[in-house]
């Protein structure tokens, strides 16, 4: 059977332990996993050529912007983070703030450490939905997260996400800032032409 979607599974009453978890995406390399707050299993789609180009060309920016600064660290989507709210998140780009990085031991960066990104850029696909992107963004908020860009390539536009404050959206062509999370980092984001079958 061909999705075109993300599948779903429903896990409420099934204990799967943070090291279950692990060993799940162990043994199934070729598969990327989500778990969320609500108890569902995600089993993600492999980006594709547009798409994976998008989170590279934004991880490249961060990571320039990272490379000078030298004020934390930078993550890839294959990157899996263990939340305050049980729910086991890979956002496109995620940054993490030195200090909190080096509150974490060896044995927890070597798993899905129980942490929060400071920063995370959710880049939309043809196939992801907005209203998943956008709880997957609560999420983050409910945990800690400062500051997140929800790039919607479909709808032209950016949601971002700050602590305490209302989603602001702004529309493509823009510049955003990394604000006082990441000082001095800018990005300008073209109009992203939309591709569709």
């Amino acid at each position: 059977m061909m999705t075109t979607q993300s599948v779903i599974l429903n896990i409420k009453n099934v204990e799967l332990s943070d090291d279950q978890f692990y060993q799940l995406c162990q043994i199934n390399e070729y598969y990327k996993f989500e778990q969320t707050a609500k108890d569902e299993l995600i089993i993600l789609l492999p980006s594709n050529l547009i798409t994976g180009n998008r989170e590279a060309e934004l991880n490249g920016n961060l990571m320039i912007w990272n490379r000078q600064t030298k004020l934390g660290k930078v993550f890839s989507s294959s990157t899996i983070f263990t939340l305050p709210n049980g729910g086991k998140r890979s956002p496109g780009v995620a940054w993490i703030a030195n200090e909190r990085w080096e509150s974490l031991t060896i044995k927890e960066k070597e798993k899905f450490a129980k942490i929060c990104p400071d920063f995370v850029i959710e880049l939309r696909s043809r196939t992801d939905s907005l209203s998943q992107l956008q709880e997957k963004m609560q999420e983050y908020l409910n945990s800690g997260l400062r500051l997140g860009w929800l790039i919607d390539t479909q709808n032209q536009q950016v949601e971002i996400y700050r602590q305490n404050q209302s989603v602001e959206i702004v529309s493509l062509p823009t510049s955003l800032s990394g604000e006082n999370v990441l000082p001095g980092f800018i990005l300008e984001l073209p109009v992203f032409r939309v591709f569709r079958d």
